[in-house]
């Protein structure tokens, strides 16, 4: 699934505030505040049909 870029110039920002949000979390924490943030945008989402294509995605992103 491939979608327009709907973040712009504001794309560094929100990696910045990504990494940031992991700043001084162990990997332990770090990887509890990755589930979390996936619920949560899961949720904003709302639809699951989408969520399962980009479960698939992102699958397919990491295993080539």
């Amino acid at each position: 699934m491939i979608q327009e870029d709907k973040l712009g110039p504001d794309a560094d920002s929100f990696y910045n505030a990504l990494m940031d949000a992991h700043e001084g979390l162990s990997e332990t924490e770090s990887h509890a505040l990755n589930a979390r943030l996936v619920l949560i945008f899961g949720n904003e989402i709302g639809d699951l049909d989408t969520l399962k294509i980009l479960l698939t995605t992102a699958r397919l992103d990491t295993t080539s």
